[in-house]
């Protein structure tokens, strides 16, 4: 019995990865394509903004991802008794924390900071066009910076979702709750 339920669990959780990884793939795949059609067609200030835009995104999915995993479930049971729609959510999002913040963190995380190198390389060949400097040197400076406020803000995000965990958790889960209703 118990190496049945064993091998069950090993072919979910296989099933798992396989799924965000397909999953991973198509997402990174659209969203670059958008990002390499996008960012050259646009205002250099927009491109700029949109890659700020891309890693605000990916810090609050890290905040997201490690709130899930240190947020203590009771209070929302607490709502769900109290027919808080949204704690049905929180409560199916708790319970899966491991593949929410795996999807958090990395799928969305990650495709975040590809997204903004990718177009921040963009970004930097523009502007050393309009600068006329050495595409190089722009280029480094771009990255290192697109760097330092992904890793800094998540930094502080993670800091930020520790303390905070309920209050993200229950946001979310009201974002979600407006296009997802858990089953009972």
């Amino acid at each position: 019995m118990k190496n049945t339920k064993r091998n069950n669990n090993k072919k979910k959780k296989s099933r798992w990865i396989l799924k965000i990884t397909i999953l991973a793939f198509v997402i990174s795949m659209a969203f670059s394509f958008l990002s390499e059609i996008l960012i050259p067609k646009v205002p250099l200030a927009i491109g700029i903004i949109l890659v700020i835009v891309v890693i605000m995104i990916g810090i609050v999915f890290d905040m997201i991802g490690v709130a899930v995993t240190t947020v203590d479930e009771r209070p929302f049971h607490s709502m769900s008794a109290k027919k808080v729609k949204e704690a049905k959510v929180a409560v199916l999002l708790i319970k899966n924390a491991d593949k929410c913040s795996s999807f958090c963190n990395d799928v969305i995380g990650d495709i975040c900071g590809i997204i903004s190198g990718s177009a921040g390389a963009i970004i930097a060949i523009s502007l050393s066009g309009v600068l006329k400097v050495n595409a190089f040197g722009v280029t480094l400076v771009i990255m290192a910076l697109i760097a330092a406020l992904t890793i800094g803000g998540k930094a502080m995000g993670k800091g930020i979702a520790l303390k905070k965990n309920e209050e993200i958790i229950h946001r979310f889960s009201k974002i979600i709750s407006l296009v997802y209703t858990p089953k009972n």
